[in-house]
């Protein structure tokens, strides 16, 4: 690989050539502040923070302009900081500098890099401010344009690790602002509520739509009976609300938490992860003995089921008819559960603690009330979770180690792992293999489908069948896999997650900025904790778990049975892509 060297700030630097100014600043541990970008996806010189000085007296942005041999470049002169001030301070010339209300106060990037560089509350340009008009359409999130800097980012974000690209641009000059096409509210679009917006905006912006009162009022309600599920990506990234490093598993915490936020009862999604292999891996099992429709494609994501609804409604027959976890969760605790504890099921209120923004608008699709009641009443983020523990005052550093309660809390190592890509195919194989040939498997670490790369392929030998399977995570890397087997490639079971890295990068999981963003690996960091819990379970086979056995063996008979689809299973329907109306 060809090298260049160059001077930063009088330190000499190599670097590959074709190397951007800032790629070669961090080679040297020299930290040039972004706002606008985004490694691979939005690298544009938007936002002007990234400005550096060269020794020709040119000022140029850091991100986009190329490094050159002998080149001497200054990150930090008298001059380049005066132009990030001001650069700042025309930024919130037209921003609505709310700070103490806003949800990114304290951890927004536009207030940190004020901070940075002595930007005060008043303003030195003021001008027509942005008006705040929310658009609130979609179920799962908020714009408010009016915190809104144009970076760009959720536009990138959308359009090329998701492949849905139905916000953008509009107008031009000081008229811009983000929107969707023909100024439609984001829920009239194909929008497929994954919340990776909002996981890059890096101000107040986009945000998820707020359930915390109405949970903090069910659990106050005395008639009500209130319960919590977590999911297994929540564990891994809680704990970076509180300081802790990214990846930190805090289960025990958050259990601990979670009773003392006054939960009548604390579970586990991975009970329901569990119940879920136990159900899909006998689909599977059926499809394949009977000639059923193939690829068999999970449909643990709903923001990958809205994809498929919106964009490959052909592969609708593909889609596994099992619910979701959190959904199953829901259903279960409703039916059995009520019954079993002589619970009047409508005083249930299920709450669900979710890395995901889309799951808030899963609780709103059809056929999703397994115990003729909604399977799940409430859907909160990771985030959300965070802001109730802060709200009560809980000090979740010093919270003893506490487990989950029976008989819902009670989850394998399999399951676990659905937070990261490529986990529900690893954790679907242990069982069918072992269902199938009727012995242990050996190593039961399908290694083959782990890591984060956007598309990954094995071939597992199970009962003579070479069982060909590949697992997609982030919409696009799903239509790049979905258009192959269109084009004629075989698989026998496909994996896909609607974020990039799985549900570890859930559009619902703590927000890191966009210089963690661009220089860690969050994906494996987080999943990496997943794993880890995995392997140091006792149990790590989904149908081990004696509470799902028991979950059969008393109430729904079998996995596959009519009373497990009444309450566990769901269908499909296609939409029409913005079918505008004039």
């Amino acid at each position: 690989m060809e090298t260049i060297k160059l001077k930063i700030d009088g330190i000499e630097v190599e670097c590959p050539k074709g190397s951007t100014i800032l790629a070669a600043a961090r080679l040297a541990n020299i930290e040039i502040p972004t706002l606008c970008f985004l490694k691979d996806i939005n690298e544009i010189g938007a936002c002007r923070i990234c400005v550096v000085e060269l020794s020709n007296g040119r000022v140029v942005t850091s991100c986009v302009y190329p490094a050159e041999d002998g080149m001497e470049v200054y990150t930090r002169s008298p001059r380049i900081l005066e132009y990030r001030k001001k650069t700042l301070q025309l930024l919130l010339s037209n921003h609505r500098r709310e700070c103490l209300s806003c949800v990114r106060s304290g951890h927004c990037e536009l207030q940190e890099l004020c901070q940075q560089m002595g930007v005060d509350d008043e303003a030195k340009y003021d001008g027509v401010k942005t008006p705040s008009t929310l658009d609130d359409s979609a179920p799962h999130m908020v714009r408010d344009n009016s915190k809104c800097i144009l970076c760009r980012r959720c536009v990138a974000v959308c359009e090329k690790n998701q492949a849905v690209g139905v916000i953008g641009a509009n107008e031009r000059g000081f008229r811009t602002f983000i929107g969707s096409a023909f100024e439609m509210g984001l829920g009239d679009t194909s929008c497929i509520n994954c919340g990776q917006c909002i996981n890059v905006c890096p101000t107040g912006a986009l945000y998820e739509k707020d359930f915390t009162d109405e949970v903090f009022a069910a659990i106050n309600d005395p008639e009500k009976y209130v319960v919590v599920q977590t999911a297994p990506a929540v564990r891994a990234s809680l704990g970076e609300a509180f300081g802790l490093p990214i990846g930190t598993d805090v289960e025990g915490k958050m259990a601990a938490a979670l009773r003392r936020l006054g939960f009548d009862k604390v579970f586990d999604t991975n009970f329901s992860a569990d119940l879920t292999i136990m159900e899909e891996g006998t689909e599977f099992i059926q499809r394949v003995q009977n000639g059923g429709k193939l690829p068999l494609i999970t449909s643990c994501s709903p923001g990958w089921i809205n994809y498929c609804e919106h964009y490959y409604p052909e592969f609708l027959d593909n889609l596994s008819s099992c619910k979701s976890p959190q959904q199953m969760f829901g259903a279960i605790t409703k039916s059995y559960f009520a019954e079993k504890m002589g619970i009047d099921k409508e005083k249930i209120v299920c709450v669900s603690i979710m890395p995901c923004t889309a799951k808030k608008g899963e609780l709103k699709r059809d056929d999703q009330a397994g115990a003729g009641l909604p399977d799940v009443d409430f859907s909160l983020t990771t985030r959300e979770l965070a802001r109730m523990i802060k709200k009560a005052r809980i000090n979740f550093l010093d919270l003893p180690d506490e487990g989950f309660d029976d008989p819902l809390g009670e989850g394998t190592g399999a399951a676990v792992i659905f937070g990261a890509t490529g986990g529900v195919m690893e954790a679907a194989l242990r069982t069918v293999y072992e269902i199938l040939e009727k012995k242990p498997l050996g190593d039961i670490n399908l290694t083959a489908v782990r890591g984060t790369e956007g598309i990954k392929e094995a071939t597992v030998k199970v009962a003579g069948i070479d069982v060909k399977v590949a697992v997609a995570s982030g919409t696009a890397n799903a239509k790049i896999l979905l258009d192959r087997v269109k084009a004629g490639e075989q698989f026998h079971f496909i994996e896909i997650m609607g974020c990039p890295g799985g549900c570890v990068n859930g559009g619902g999981q703590i927000q890191q900025p966009g210089y963690v963003r661009n220089n860690v690996d969050i994906r494996a960091l987080r999943a990496k904790a997943l794993y880890e819990n995995d392997a140091n379970r006792p149990l790590r086979k989904s149908h081990e778990n004696p509470e799902v056995q028991k979950l059969y063996k008393e109430y729904l008979g079998e996995p596959g049975s009519h009373k497990a689809h009444e309450l566990l299973h769901t269908t499909y329907k296609a939409h029409k892509i913005n079918e505008f109306k004039f």
